[in-house]
């Protein structure tokens, strides 16, 4: 069974919190270490799209999208994209400053990764276990 949940947010700083409750309200039903890691997962993916992204800018937006399958839930970040690559080799490389978040996105995701769209747009995902499933 596969089921999808999205909402697109302003593109402002403190949207990135109104992003972790809409997770959190989501996954309620589900293992607390889950749910943890979920909103942790969509609130580095979402303070990102704002940070370094056309997201940030004036009327500026980022969705979040929850796929719930049986065996994971897939949290996936959209953002408008920008002229800056995301930092994903920088976290294979160990950074110290910037990566930082993606590498506690690494640490509690199954599998993550970026796929860039045809629009210029971004999605920065990862993969969580439901243990309890």
């Amino acid at each position: 069974m596969s089921q999808s949940w999205c909402r697109m947010f302003p593109g402002l700083a403190w949207q990135v919190a109104q992003a972790r409750h809409f997770v959190a309200a989501l996954l309620e039903d589900e293992a607390s270490d889950l749910v943890d890691d979920a909103v942790l997962v969509v609130g580095e993916l979402a303070a990102n799209a704002v940070r370094h992204t056309r997201s940030g800018w004036y009327r500026g937006w980022f969705l979040v999208v929850v796929h719930f399958r049986d065996d994971l839930v897939r949290v996936e970040v959209v953002d408008q994209g920008g002229d800056e690559e995301p930092q994903v080799r920088s976290v294979a490389r160990g950074v110290e400053e910037d990566g930082r978040g993606l590498m506690m996105i690494a640490a509690c995701a199954e599998d993550w990764g970026v796929k860039d769209r045809p629009s210029g747009a971004r999605c920065v995902w990862a993969e969580l276990a439901r243990n309890g499933s």
